[in-house]
């Protein structure tokens, strides 16, 4: 968006500099560690968590935020560009916008879910991005959510295991349990592991209800682990 102005300076000089901030803390051999560890998916500048956030602390101390859609064309720059440490930024972005975000918004993060996909940014989206949009537009999940699980992408049917980690006591138990259902046979790892931490996660609220679902339902050894973890 060249034409986009943010604290006066374009979005894309922004942009530009906030990565060569990063790229000026790449360090190559943490870098190909981060990759191996991430089975080499995608490049990394090496910049590891906590120091990543001590740096973009520093420049948005500096430079400031983004404010309203300019911070989602600053997101969406972000993430267009190849080092997974972007990735991180970008979606750092997007939870500072939250409650500001529209209902159309889902579509941006159903998105991001299906490109440069692996777990460590689909259950991000999933778990604080798109639990979060949906608890402000509640009505949008039956519609995403059905066609998210019946999804030839695997990444969509795990956020439809998974966007409802942290909603406890207002977790949809009866479409948890559908959802499970619908995929408990599937060989994916991904899958399996989703549902037994979803499992895990919800026995937290409600102990009885997962043990007698587990108990009736024949999960993957893998998810029934993980679901029980807790519970002995």
């Amino acid at each position: 968006m060249p034409g986009c102005k943010e604290g006066g300076i374009h979005l894309s000089d922004y942009i530009s500099e906030l990565e060569a901030w990063l790229r000026g803390h790449a360090d190559r051999e943490k870098a190909e560690a981060m990759e191996a560890y991430m089975r080499n998916q995608f490049p990394f500048l090496g910049i590891k968590k906590p120091e990543r956030e001590r740096l973009l602390k520093e420049f948005w101390k500096k430079r400031g935020l983004p404010k309203g859609e300019e911070l989602l064309h600053a997101a969406e720059r972000l993430w267009e560009l190849p080092e997974r440490e972007f990735h991180y930024a970008a979606m750092g972005l997007m939870e500072k916008y939250g409650k500001a975000a529209e209902r159309s918004h889902i579509d941006r993060l159903e998105r991001w879910v299906t490109a440069h996909s692996w777990w460590d940014t689909v259950d991000f989206i999933a778990d604080h991005l798109i639990g979060g949009h949906f608890k402000r537009y509640p009505d949008l999940v039956p519609a995403y959510t059905g066609l998210w699980i019946e999804s030839d992408n695997m990444w969509l049917r795990r956020t439809a295991l998974l966007f409802q980690l942290k909603y406890k006591d207002k977790t949809d138990a009866a479409r948890l349990f559908d959802f499970i259902g619908r995929t408990k046979d599937e060989s994916e790892f991904f899958i399996r592991k989703a549902i037994g931490w979803a499992l895990r996660e919800y026995a937290k609220t409600d102990a009885a209800a997962v043990l007698r679902f587990v108990e009736a339902t024949e999960l993957s050894a893998l998810s029934r682990k993980e679901a029980l973890k807790h519970l002995g």
